[in-house]
């Protein structure tokens, strides 16, 4: 498979979320004005309750068999990894580059939290339907790599939707607290200079003391409370029933087959879970209209970004998937070597924007972070492919 080939594959999947993304854009523009911040607000919050649960259940419970989460263990590791090496490495880029504080777990999410969905699933098998395929039988090659992208796409959403949602929320939360804390300084400001400094010093440390042990037993049930309200998030929900409903063999054929009793509610699912994609991308493209306006993001941010992504990540990438064959952790088919590879290789995951939507911080900055990582994705995952094809076959 040469190497314009491979240019074209990967280009497919990428040209269309910019197609899609200049839709919301034009919506959103002066000129059209169909697609308002409220608007966009809105069908944000429709994607967040209801079409992203519904992909995650619909993906998880028809792809995923508990033979499947035995025989490919690693995939989950493999991907933990590519958010924690992710993770590590955008905390180095936020200490070295110093930007806004609305904006550090923007750019830690967007260098961890990689798009494990629709990218996979149109590029794998297209690879497999090409003539010159290295991967065998095109039918057998397309079913396999089907099913491997299908569950890279449902644990993705699961990383997501919990590791990366907290990066989002706490970046939010932070933003405004040092909103408050300002006023509140500003406000007390004139009461603080008359008071008796001296009697806050005698009573301080016995005070201290007891703030610090409340505090840290306060932090432990914040903490605790955190994960259980990440749990509780509606896509988190989806995807743990999907789990459920994909390891239990009874439940799995009440809802998966023809002759399942509830098949309508597999259909209705995937039905109401194939809008989450395009509704995520024409959001992100009606917040790029602003986000070219008033955009807080320094071009060494995104270089920092693309490095990170494009860069380190896939040679770490190459290490991890060859240390791992080398010790036998691996199947023996290169079609799973190459879609771990690829888990490295990938550009920011589009439920970012849906997360920053949410919660009102970073809407612009993420948009234009998209359309510079998203564009040069269209290379870098050809030449990375074109690399990951020669080691692997």
């Amino acid at each position: 498979m040469g190497f314009w080939s491979l240019l074209e594959v990967a280009s497919m999947p990428v040209i269309q979320v910019l197609i899609i993304s200049l839709v919301g854009a034009y919506l959103a523009s002066d000129r059209c004005k169909l697609f308002p911040v409220e608007a966009r607000n809105s069908m944000n919050k429709v994607v967040f309750v209801i079409f992203a649960p519904a992909l995650m259940f619909a993906n998880l419970a028809q792809t995923v068999t508990l033979q499947d989460m035995i025989s490919w263990w690693f995939m989950p590791v493999n991907m933990g990894l590519t958010f924690l090496i992710g993770g590590l490495l955008g905390w180095m880029v936020v200490k070295i580059l110093k930007p806004p504080p609305y904006l550090e777990g923007l750019i830690v999410a967007t260098c961890s939290s990689g798009n494990m969905g629709n990218l996979p699933i149109i590029l794998v098998p297209a690879i497999c339907d090409e003539d010159k395929s290295p991967f065998g039988n095109r039918s057998v090659c397309r079913t396999v790599g089907l099913s491997y992208a299908s569950f890279s796409m449902a644990l993705g959403g699961f990383y997501i939707w919990t590791y990366t949602f907290r990066l989002i929320k706490g970046s939010a939360m932070k933003f405004k607290d040092m909103e408050q804390s300002e006023r509140t300084a500003i406000k007390s400001s004139n009461s603080d200079l008359e008071a008796d400094h001296k009697t806050k010093l005698l009573g301080a440390p016995e005070d201290e003391l007891v703030k610090e042990e409340t505090r840290f037993w306060r932090k432990g049930v914040d903490f605790f409370h955190e994960i259980l309200e990440e749990l509780r998030a509606p896509p988190t929900v989806g995807a743990i029933i999907g789990f459920i409903f994909g390891a239990v063999t009874w439940l799995r054929n009440l809802i998966i087959g023809d002759d399942a009793p509830l098949r309508i509610v597999q259909a209705t699912a995937k039905l109401l879970g194939d809008g989450t994609i395009p509704c995520m991308t024409i959001i992100l493209g009606g917040n790029l209209i602003q986000g070219l306006r008033s955009s807080a993001v320094r071009p060494v941010v995104v270089l920092g970004i693309v490095c990170v992504r494009y860069i380190i990540l896939p040679i770490i990438g190459i290490g991890v998937v060859r240390t791992a064959a080398s010790f036998g952790f691996l199947p023996a088919d290169p079609l799973f070597q190459y879609v771990l590879m690829l888990q490295f290789t990938l550009p920011p995951a589009m439920n970012i924007g849906t997360m920053t939507q949410l919660y009102n911080v970073g809407q612009d900055e993420c948009s234009v972070l998209m359309l510079w990582t998203y564009l040069i994705a269209i290379l870098a995952l050809t030449v990375w492919s074109t690399i990951f094809l020669h080691l692997l076959v």
